[in-house]
């Protein structure tokens, strides 16, 4: 299968960046994750380079177990994602807008009108980063006691995300006539109630706005369990994965496209983009002084208690000798299983002891972090898209903004130089600059192959 030769690149943007201690550097804004002009100088370095789009996880839970951990952390003081990419929006012109939301604490019509909300307010830049929540202190937020079981998050997920989709369907994209002579506002015969009854749903419609002007929003997810790996198969157009190693990633992309391609998706519909933490400097010494820098920011109460947080809180860091090497196995989580399994095996491959484990947890969170000069960075990134184990990556910044105008001076032009990455925006929308195809409306006649069964669809 051909594809185009220029990679993808989206940003991941955290209040302070990735690193755990860059907030207490003093180029960053201590106020930055409520600060909405520091997030507009960050979309404008990255729009100003030609980004495809800025990305925004989200919790709703502090995420931390331990006062002495939130205490030491800047996390949990920040913008709700779709809320700030609506306010960015008006600040922004090409670039798309990415915002995580959990299928397992909102309501389908809630998600299905505030992602078409966002798409007609930048004019079809929207993205939904579908995440099925992975976190200990979420459910008892809503009412619960305890998350989910892993798969069945998912199963639920799946079902969710049908349902948006026939929600955001609820109107023909030229059902809006707006004629004032005539005093016809709406094309009534081209509303369709969705009238959706599932395992886990029950949802009449109609949606009370306009198709969104990407039909949908551009679907995005990061899951890397089997269940994640099917989930993405059938219905993510970028998939954002955590992979440190070539000959992993590498396994990760043939099989991923070979899932979806199964289901009758085309290769180029299915975006794989891992994440990658560059520490830039102009030579190997000054990046490694950057990465040292930031390193003697993070307190250990804070090392220790996001390695707790990513491995699913199943050991007691604290109790243990942090010198012994980490075991091959520890109980299974229900929280983020895929990452999990990604640092156990990553420890095994390079015989960590807990203490340096707990390090690089800190330092890349589990994604690929290069440390070096502009063309070392380039040279990891282009041997990875050219051996297909990516079509492009989420640039993870560990220090915002310096870290990001760094790489968009120093790394952008380097992969430009090679041909690998675009000088300017060449769609309107995210679909048109990302390659993907603009989604038909499955009740027209054109999208009645693509209906979802009809036992769920009752007409």
């Amino acid at each position: 299968m051909q594809r185009n030769d220029e990679m993808k690149l989206g940003v991941f943007l955290l209040q302070a960046g990735h690193n755990e201690g860059a907030w207490r550097d003093s180029s960053v804004p201590a106020n930055g994750g409520v600060d909405i002009e520091h997030y507009a100088h960050l979309a404008a370095l990255a729009e100003g380079a030609a980004f495809h789009f800025v990305f925004l996880n989200d919790s709703p839970s502090v995420r931390d177990q331990d006062h002495a951990t939130i205490a030491r952390v800047s996390r949990n003081d920040g913008f709700e994602p779709i809320t700030l990419l609506s306010a960015l929006s008006s600040r922004t012109r090409h670039i798309g807008l990415v915002a995580s939301a959990t299928t397992t604490y909102h309501q389908p019509y809630h998600l299905a009108r505030m992602f078409a909300s966002l798409d007609h307010l930048s004019r079809g830049r929207a993205g939904w980063n579908i995440v099925t929540s992975g976190h200990k202190f979420e459910s008892p937020n809503f009412g619960e006691k305890d998350l989910p079981e892993h798969d069945k998050r998912y199963d639920r997920g799946r079902e969710f995300v049908n349902v948006v989709k026939g929600l955001w369907d609820t109107w023909e994209d030229d059902a809006f006539i707006r004629n004032k002579n005539s005093g016809v506002f709406a094309d009534t015969t081209k509303l369709h109630l969705l009238n959706h009854r599932g395992d886990y749903f029950s949802v009449r419609g109609p949606l009370n706005i306009a198709r969104p002007p990407q039909g949908y929003p551009v679907l995005v997810q990061a899951g890397a369990s089997d269940a994640g790996m099917r989930f993405a198969a059938e219905l993510a157009e970028v998939v954002f994965t955590a992979e440190p190693s070539l000959d992993n990633g590498k396994r990760y992309y043939a099989t991923l496209k070979e899932k979806a391609r199964t289901l009758g998706r085309a290769d180029e519909q299915v975006l794989v983009m891992p994440g990658i933490i560059p520490i830039v400097g102009t030579n190997k010494r000054e990046a490694y002084e950057k990465l040292e820098r930031l390193q003697s920011y993070t307190h250990t109460d804070v090392l220790i208690g996001m390695a707790d947080r990513l491995l699913g809180f199943v050991t007691d860091l604290r109790s243990l000798d942090l010198d012994s090497l980490v075991p091959e196995t520890l109980p299974r989580t229900n929280f983020i299983q895929s990452r999990q399994k990604l640092l156990l095996d990553l420890a095994a491959r390079q015989k960590l002891t807990w203490r340096q484990l707990i390090r690089l947890v800190s330092d890349s969170h589990g994604h690929l972090m290069v440390v070096g000069t502009p063309e070392d960075i380039a040279n990891t990134m282009v041997d990875i898209f050219d051996q297909r184990a990516a079509d492009g990556f989420n640039v993870l910044p560990a220090i915002v903004p310096s870290g990001l105008k760094d790489f968009v001076e120093l790394v952008v032009p380097e992969l430009r130089r090679r041909g690998k990455f675009r000088s300017g925006y060449c769609g309107q929308t995210l679909r048109e600059n990302l390659g993907l195809k603009q989604p038909v409306n499955q009740f027209t006649q054109a999208g009645a192959g693509k209906r979802a069964p009809p036992h769920n669809y009752l007409l």
